[in-house]
């Protein structure tokens, strides 16, 4: 039945119980005719722990040191994964990033896949192990340890399916699937049963939770079809993600709400590894919105820029919320709150203080989904 990818958030691994469920998933999974590579994230809160840590000896980390330190909390999830599959009578043999063969550039803590040489992986499948790799971490080609950025293990697996040739990859978390909105915010909100990749990359750029960027966008540059399910839930359940274009209607609304709007005099000011969420020139300078998760440890912003606070942006996935006029001004009416809005790709985006997102996502939701 080939080969199938699942990667475990630290929500599913967050402590030994928990764990023991993934460990019996993954052999039920094998059990189903499959060989299977797992890609796992640190337990629980164990990276933001050693971020903790290292602002306790240092107020500004070196983004080398960083790297080795947090890729830690990864390889400590993958042994034990590791150990529980083998005393369930299915061998396993766990690989950190490196020794997967996940050649990254030379950027720490936002590192990009560039090679993928997964042979001792695939001599561990074809002698019957299930592979256990540690995610969200890679080596460069001079030898140094990196990290993938934030939401990295999603990343891990994709680069993982591609180069193995894998019937599919499962991103397996705490939510059942992709849904139209957070169901734990907008009651209205429902499933996707399918939902073409294109789409997915507008939701995760645009700060849904499930799935990350770069993860999505490498899959849909190599044709590989995604599932989002829940670890509670049986393998093959859930959303299916596959190859294709963002559908015209409105297909979901998503918010973000771990932005720091910055100001900074001129674009030579923004470092060549940082890739806003959204940016715009005025008269005072160039503003951004920066996702403070890749700001490890909350470190301090250059000299030159202006910390103009925290904010938030909810926005609307769909073709038809940028192309349809109509669609555009019940958008606009939807959010009051909102201090400018942009429409990008398929994607429209209002910027709102975060104490608004949880009403302007319901209000976005009833006004252009509901309705």
């Amino acid at each position: 039945m080939g080969i199938v990818v699942q990667k475990y958030g630290g929500s599913s691994v967050t402590d030994v119980a928990r764990l023991f469920q993934v460990a019996d998933r993954v052999v039920e999974t094998v059990r189903q005719g499959h060989q299977v590579v797992v890609t796992v994230s640190a337990m629980g809160n164990t990276t933001s722990e050693l971020l903790a840590l290292a602002q306790s000896v240092s107020r500004q980390p070196g983004r080398r040191e960083l790297d080795l330190l947090i890729s830690v909390g990864e390889r400590v999830s993958m042994t034990l994964l590791a150990m529980a599959i083998a005393d369930r009578g299915v061998p396993a043999a766990s690989f950190t990033g490196s020794q997967s063969g996940i050649i990254t550039d030379e950027r720490h803590i936002a590192a990009q896949v560039i090679e993928v040489r997964p042979h001792r992986i695939e001599k561990a499948l074809s002698e019957g192990k299930v592979a256990i790799v540690a995610g969200f971490q890679g080596v460069s080609r001079t030898g140094e340890v990196t990290t993938l950025g934030r939401g990295g293990t999603d990343a891990t697996a994709v680069v993982l399916a591609a180069a193995l040739g894998a019937a599919y990859c499962e991103i397996c978390s705490d939510v059942d699937g992709v849904y139209t909105a957070d169901p734990r915010v907008v009651p209205a909100a429902r499933r996707i049963d399918t939902l073409p990749l294109d789409g997915a990359v507008a939701m995760s750029q645009a700060g849904a939770r499930v799935l990350q960027a770069a993860a999505l966008s490498y899959a849909r540059a190599h044709n590989i079809t995604l599932r989002a399910n829940a670890t509670r839930r049986p393998p093959g359940e859930g959303t299916v993600l596959p190859p294709g274009a963002t559908p015209d209607a409105v297909t979901a609304i998503t918010t973000d709400t771990q932005l720091t709007h910055c100001r900074l005099p001129d674009l030579t000011d923004l470092p060549a590894d940082l890739t806003p969420a959204a940016w715009w020139q005025a008269a005072d300078g160039v503003h951004l919105l920066l996702d403070t998760r890749n700001r490890h440890g909350g470190a301090p912003l250059p000299a030159r820029w202006t910390d103009l606070g925290a904010v938030a942006t909810v926005s609307a996935i769909g073709r038809c919320a940028v192309t349809d006029p109509d669609t555009v001004r019940r958008a606009a009416a939807a959010v009051p709150q909102a201090t400018r809005w942009w429409a990008s790709g398929a994607t429209w985006s209002a910027l709102i203080p975060p104490d608004a997102a949880a009403a302007a996502q319901r209000s976005l939701h009833a006004a252009l989904i509901e309705a």
